[in-house]
């Protein structure tokens, strides 16, 4: 976490990690990669809900003739509710992209065309996840939901965002806290 000169905690380049009691559809059992937090709000990727749409439908959306190489069965992911319209690719740190934002030393998002087509070609980041839509909180949200036990925060692992399988991500992020998220209460105690 990184710390503001007025002692506040910022959650960038944090998963958040849904609990299980949390009821929101698009939000169950979800592992969300805060890409922006600071005193306005934050900002993040789901990165466990993968969508019915491949890498192959945004080519074909965007007119986007891929190449040979092009990893057409690639799944896109459901970064969120707001704007599902818009797209997102998180990758490792690096590249040339027009609309490219470094959250992390190893991790940037980028939302530029250029990277889509890059991808289209191979000639894209070798390890990605590309979402449409994000989850967005206003000011002090994300830190009232998490005061009402709605989400843990641990640091975020490339490993787990680019390389575990999807349906163990939940479980995965968790575990970095030492838990077993599925034995966890949605209640908080009161001493």
């Amino acid at each position: 976490m990184s710390e503001t000169n007025d002692n506040e905690v910022w959650l960038t380049n944090q998963f958040a990690i849904a609990m299980p009691s949390l009821a929101d559809p698009n939000f169950t059992h979800a592992v969300i990669y805060i890409c922006e937090h600071g005193p306005e709000g934050a900002m993040g990727l789901v990165i466990n809900h993968p969508s019915d749409l491949k890498l192959r439908d945004l080519f074909e959306h965007m007119d986007i003739e891929p190449g040979p190489e092009a990893p057409l069965d690639t799944p896109v992911f459901m970064g969120g509710p707001v704007q599902r319209e818009r797209g997102f690719v998180l990758h490792p740190a690096g590249g040339d992209w027009e609309g490219s934002a470094q959250v992390s030393p190893e991790i940037s998002i980028t939302t530029s065309r250029d990277i889509i087509t890059a991808l289209a070609h191979n000639r894209g980041p070798s390890r990605f996840l590309m979402a449409l839509g994000y989850a967005g909180w206003g000011a002090g949200q994300l830190e009232e939901e998490m005061a009402g036990n709605a989400w843990l925060t641990v640091p975020a692992d490339t490993g787990i965002l680019f390389d575990a399988p999807v349906q163990e991500r939940w479980q995965a992020a968790a575990a970095q806290l030492g838990v077993d998220i599925n034995c966890l209460s949605g209640q908080s105690g009161h001493a």
